[in-house]
């Protein structure tokens, strides 16, 4: 496009829009660091496709090939058992949110889980520093 706008502008918009952040639902398996903290949990299945910058946040997008809800009890009790505290969860028919501050409470963060079918989920994750 050439509206002056860079693709970062574009995204935001999208999302602001949306109020839901990227869906992902398809993508080659990123390499390299996905910039979330160290002791992130990791959850089987998700694939990361993309990370990137949005000012103080780091996000990271990608899917896993499992149901939402499966998804989201895995996300919680990652966190639980990294020592993350939740700071606010919610699950509805084809959306989930969980909110986490990291054990060391120097980030916090979301990962926002869209359905794409039954059996596929978007993952899109904001993480920043703590206030």
């Amino acid at each position: 496009g050439g509206d002056g706008k860079s693709e970062a502008e574009k995204e935001r918009e999208a999302e602001a829009k949306s109020g839901r952040g990227t869906v992902t639902c398809s993508g080659t398996a990123m390499t390299g660091e996905t910039g979330l903290p160290a002791d992130f949990p990791t959850i089987d299945g998700v694939v990361f496709v993309k990370a990137s910058e949005a000012g103080p946040s780091h996000v990271v997008d990608g899917f896993a090939e499992r149901g939402l809800e499966d998804l989201y009890d895995d996300f919680k009790s990652g966190f639980e058992d990294a020592g993350y505290a939740v700071l606010f969860d919610e699950i509805e028919e084809d959306d989930a949110e969980v909110s986490y501050k990291t054990k060391d409470e120097t980030s916090e963060g979301q990962v926002a889980l869209r359905s794409c079918d039954e059996d596929k989920t978007s993952v899109h994750i904001t993480n920043r520093p703590a206030e």
